[in-house]
């Protein structure tokens, strides 16, 4: 299928050249084929203020491994004292029904997290920085630099064992803390996070505060210091402006996205930054726009449906 754009510009000018990295699998047209990372039971259920069983976690990641995704975020091996949502890491990573061709990944802050995710299983890891200053204290309680020094020896362990590490930088449009960030400051620390092993960058607007001219321009600065086949785009829906900055990243090259079935999402640590972009509607889009995306939209739907009742509280 050929990809046909809507306001972007050409095929062979959106694709980039070159193959993903090993650590992800098969070769494939990036003119073509978009990948969607799913983050609902990590990133999509940490914020809910009401606790949702295991069982129930258990049962959305079972679903989502139907539909097609390679890769779903399913653990947090944070504190349980500051994300107690995503205490059960290790009891969904033991009792979910692991799928062929799905790498299962968890999320880990430090040494201590990192070790738990092994122990459970976890298929590759992430890590995360921050963009802003302001954001990095707030989240980790360690400045910008002092968490490159924390994820350091983690990567390398990682590495050393085998196991991928993604990274996120968090807050590339603006900070809840510290304002607009500078595009300079989001491509070095993706640059950084590359430098230690990171396989791929994952680049978020942590807040929801991006439209198109901020993502062209944060973009812009990024892609000269990384090569857009190893960026992702997590776009926040809460100005109503994800889809329209998914296609402005799709413009520049980027064809990975992450989203959270139905829509799930937010961070503990920025305030207004409810909404993940909904699996389903980027999926769709992307249907639209003439690109594939292996996933079985029938059982998507399903999914979103099971994710948005856990939303409600109807767990």
């Amino acid at each position: 299928m050929n990809a046909t754009f809507t306001n972007l510009r050409t095929v062979e000018d959106a694709a980039s050249p070159g193959i993903r990295d090993c650590w992800l699998g098969d070769e494939r047209s990036l003119a073509e084929s978009v990948e969607i990372f799913e983050v609902g039971p990590r990133d999509g259920l940490q914020n809910e203020p009401n606790m949702i069983p295991a069982s129930r976690k258990i049962a959305l990641v079972d679903c989502l491994s139907r539909v097609g995704f390679r890769r779903i975020e399913v653990a947090s091996f944070v504190s349980p004292k500051w994300v107690p949502q995503m205490a059960d890491g290790a009891e969904v990573l033991a009792g979910m029904a692991r799928a062929a061709g799905v790498s299962y990944a968890a999320l880990v802050p430090n040494k201590r997290g990192f070790e738990r995710a092994v122990a459970a299983g976890a298929d590759e890891i992430a890590v995360f920085g921050s963009a802003s200053e302001g954001f990095s204290r707030a989240n980790t309680n360690r400045s910008v630099a002092e968490s490159r020094a924390e994820f350091r020896p983690i990567i390398r362990a990682s590495l050393v064992q085998g196991i991928p590490v993604r990274g996120y930088v968090s807050c590339v449009i603006e900070c809840p803390c510290d304002g607009p960030t500078s595009p300079q400051q989001a491509a070095e620390e993706a640059a950084s996070l590359l430098e230690m092993g990171c396989y791929e960058v994952s680049l978020g607007d942590t807040i929801g505060r991006g439209v198109p001219e901020t993502v062209d321009a944060m973009l812009d600065a990024v892609l000269d210091r990384v090569p857009v086949d190893r960026l992702a785009g997590h776009f926040h829906d809460t100005g109503g402006q994800a889809l329209a900055n998914v296609e402005a990243a799709l413009e520049k090259g980027v064809r990975t996205f992450d989203s959270a079935a139905g829509g799930l999402g937010g961070c503990p640590y920025a305030p207004g930054a409810a909404g993940n972009l909904a699996t389903e509607v980027v999926a769709n889009r992307l249907e639209e726009l003439g690109f594939e995306t292996g996933l079985d939209l029938k059982c998507l739907n399903e999914c979103a449906a099971m994710a948005t009742k856990m939303r409600s509280g109807n767990v």
